[in-house]
């Protein structure tokens, strides 16, 4: 009886195992897509950008046109 139960736990085990793996595995492009949103500024708030700045903010939207479809 003992040795069943133990035999279930460990078999249980593996397959929490093999679940844990099979999840860690998810492509990170779904996150990104649920979470961010193209950034948009007025010609204004362009002109107030310093270059890293704008660097940064065209790096975000051309990664969400390559993962996510986003449009210009």
């Amino acid at each position: 009886m003992v040795r069943r139960l133990v035999g279930m736990v460990v078999r249980l085990l593996i397959f929490l195992g093999f679940l844990a793996g099979l999840l860690a595995c998810q492509p990170l492009a779904g996150s990104f897509c649920r979470i961010s949103r193209p950034i948009h500024l007025s010609e204004a708030a362009v002109d107030a950008l310093s270059n890293q700045e704008v660097k940064v903010l065209l790096s975000h939207n051309r990664k969400g046109a390559a993962l996510c479809g986003w449009k210009p």
